[in-house]
């Protein structure tokens, strides 16, 4: 196959993949399932071993035939796309962790995530030990271990919003935990890898234990020297990024720097993501890092679904199924599962927690999600999973994300405070702000945490596609959610007075910058620029009317005659690239809703790839058509417009203008009953001119 026929098969695939993630995800979250499911799904349906095999008429192996590569059940081109989707993904989640800030408070949550980390790389790798009778350091059991370790904080943050438990003493230390949990999980990747690849390459020989922690010495080494160096030099690094000014510039280049740092932590034998989770986590501290997030948004819904799909083609539908696949699996999830609930529910009781707590926050800590996939992914590219073993990880993905809402909302049902001590008032209060429109409450929203950064609170944001965060201070914890215009803050009734405070800070701080913005701008002045501007635009707009394109008498009887005679009238004067192709686009603009205006006016108009510049065609018919005009007369005066589909402004402008010319009702009835195309022409160029 050469490289055309490749990059076309390529460039197929991912359209494919593009809508079957967004039909994934959009059925999966109708029914309360979290979306990376319905895109891993999604990606299953699709892949080689289900549709995706299928032979069709031009496709002897099916649209998704099985990878070249022996490792890989898809082409080596298309995991390419998937490496650098989870780049961006550990990026992007670098980015939303201020390390340095989080440490100063959040003890309990620290202990709770190493917990549940240590634990569960644990009870992972003692499972590869009984089920697949090796050694512990078997590169397969440490990575059976190393995936049972991440949480997905997303899944859990949902779930304590809607059962308003954000701010409860469980959900912020859930919260905590499953921040510190991703960094040691990250950590331990490191040195899991350095000891897998030193393993792999004395697979013939015995392995001192003196070799194992020397080489895992090294990997932990690389990894807290780059950190280190990151959030050290943070700032010069953020300084650096805004020589190029734009915020577009200066992002795309972040996003290089993850990629540069990845590509070396892979040469040193360490995983891509690591260098990119560093990168991240170096500019998160700085005052870049929210515009960073929002200007990588659309790669990040562009990439990272993609890689979820790819994940999930890379299942064998016939293995999953399969007994050894179901036993190891079952096995797994449920060591997954009890290992996370006694691992972070054991502390949890020595840090002031009752059973209930410690069983809320054990539940809260059980979902897997994206870093384990990404995990995943690493092992069976570098053939240390074999697909069987694949195919249990994706496995206990699903189980333990889709147990986890109901587990956690059960265990949140149980009545009773979690702690052994009553702490403050446990009642929560909510606040809702609901403003003008969407804009408002976006600024306000961010001028809100910006300030409370300020002030010392970490602020996380849990959920960016549904408007949902959380900022923490001392025992102060606010839930905040968007949806829309409207703003939502909830927290424990003895701090509601400091919230309302807050925001009314804002809000006061708003309204005083729009004040000096009007005091400081002459309105009448900016009013006389914009009159006179806007006469300069219609008088250059109107000029596209001409005398040789504009017909006194039409001869068409009926709605599509009329328009079918302008479209000819411009194609005679040479003014369309395609005659048919521009009327077909115009009768198709006409059958969405009529272009019949009222007091005799008609304006047919559409965009079409028959046309290479804006051109208007004018015409009469005294006696008039019925053309289903708006107040049901008959239309008498037809102006049609045709432009590019490429070009938005000038077509929209000119309807605008013409529209406003027209409402002159001793205007129109001139132009309807002059004499020449001349006259005509210039009655409606000098009443473009007329002041208002």
């Amino acid at each position: 196959m050469n490289v055309t026929e490749l990059m076309s098969e390529l460039v197929l695939q991912i359209g494919i993949i593009l809508f079957a993630v967004r039909l994934g995800g959009r059925l999966v979250k109708k029914a309360g399932i979290p979306q990376v499911l319905g895109e891993l799904m999604a990606g299953v349906l699709i892949g080689p071993y289900a549709l995706g095999g299928i032979v069709l008429p031009g496709f002897p192996h099916g649209i998704f035939p099985l990878g070249a590569s022996g490792s890989l059940a898809v082409s080596t081109e298309l995991y390419a796309f998937a490496t650098v989707a989870s780049i961006i993904l550990l990026f992007a989640s670098g980015l939303e962790t201020d390390l340095g800030l989080f440490l100063r408070y959040s003890v309990a949550g620290g202990v709770i995530g190493m917990g549940g980390a240590l634990v569960s790389f644990a009870a992972g790798a003692f499972c590869g030990v009984v089920l697949l009778h090796a050694s512990f350091m078997d590169p397969r059991c440490l990575f059976l271990g190393i995936l049972s370790t991440a949480t997905s904080v997303g899944i859990t943050a949902r779930i304590l919003s809607d059962q308003k438990k954000m701010d409860s003493p469980e959900g912020v230390t859930i919260l905590a935990a499953a921040v510190f949990d991703d960094v040691l999980g990250i950590i331990m990747l490191a040195v899991v890898l350095g000891i897998v690849a030193l393993v792999s390459g004395h697979a013939g020989g015995g392995l001192s234990a003196q070799a194992i922690l020397l080489i895992a010495g090294k990997a932990f080494g690389i990894w807290l020297g780059f950190t280190a160096l990151g959030l050290v030099f943070s700032k010069q690094l953020a300084s650096f990024l805004k020589i190029f000014k734009h915020s577009f510039d200066f992002s795309v280049l972040a996003l290089g720097i993850a990629l540069i740092l990845a590509g070396f932590f892979e040469k040193q034998g360490l995983a891509m993501i690591i260098g990119a989770y560093i990168a991240g986590l170096a500019l998160s501290k700085t005052d870049i890092a929210a515009v960073i997030q929002e200007r990588i948004r659309g790669l990040y819904e562009f990439f990272v679904p993609l890689f979820f799909a790819v994940m999930g083609m890379m299942v064998n539908v016939q293995e999953i199924f399969s007994a050894p696949v179901l036993i190891f699996g079952a096995v797994y999830t449920a060591a997954s599962i009890l290992s996370k609930v006694i691992g972070c529910g054991g502390p949890a009781l020595l840090l002031g927690f009752n059973g209930k707590g410690a069983l809320r926050i054990g539940a809260g800590m059980v979902p897997r999600g994206e870093v384990a996939l990404i995990i995943a992914g690493i092992g069976l590219a570098s053939g240390v999973l074999s697909n069987q073993l694949f195919s249990v990880i994706i496995l206990m993905t699903l189980v333990t994300t889709l147990a986890a809402p109901p587990l956690l909302n059960a265990a949140l049902r149980i009545p009773g405070p979690g702690t052994r001590k009553p702490v403050k008032d446990e009642d929560s209060a909510q606040a809702v702000w609901e403003f003008e429109n969407d804009e408002i409450a976006d600024l306000v929203v961010d001028i809100l945490l910006k300030d409370l950064r300020a002030e010392g609170f970490y602020v996380q944001m849990m959920n960016i596609d549904e408007g949902l965060s959380q900022a923490r201070k001392d025992d102060i914890a606010l839930s905040i959610t968007e949806e829309e215009s409207a703003v939502t803050i909830e927290t424990l009734k003895t701090d509601m007075p400091f919230v309302k405070n807050a925001v009314y800070e804002v809000i006061l701080g708003l309204a005083d910058t729009i004040q000096k913005l009007k005091a400081s701008a002459d309105p009448a002045a900016m009013r006389k620029d914009l009159l006179d501007k806007d006469a300069r635009t219609s008088r250059d707009l109107l000029s596209l009317i001409e005398p040789e394109t504009l017909s006194l008498e039409l001869k068409g009887e009926t709605k599509e005659e009329i328009i079918t005679e302008l479209v000819d009238i411009l194609a005679k004067r040479g003014k369309l690239l395609d005659r048919d192709l521009a009327l077909a686009d115009v009768f198709e603009r006409e059958k969405a809703m009529s272009t019949g205006m009222e007091h005799g006016i008609a304006l047919p108009h559409g965009k079409t790839d028959g046309i290479g510049d804006i051109a208007v065609a004018v015409g009469i018919k005294k006696k008039g058509i019925n053309f289903n005009s708006m107040d049901g007369q008959p239309s008498r005066l037809f102006i049609l417009v045709v432009s590019p589909k490429k070009v938005s402004g000038p077509h929209v402008q000119f309807l605008a203008a013409i529209g406003a010319v027209l409402k002159n009702e001793t205007l129109r009835e001139m132009v309807i009953n002059t004499a020449t195309a001349e006259e005509a022409v210039n009655l409606l160029r000098k009443k473009s001119t007329t002041p208002p």
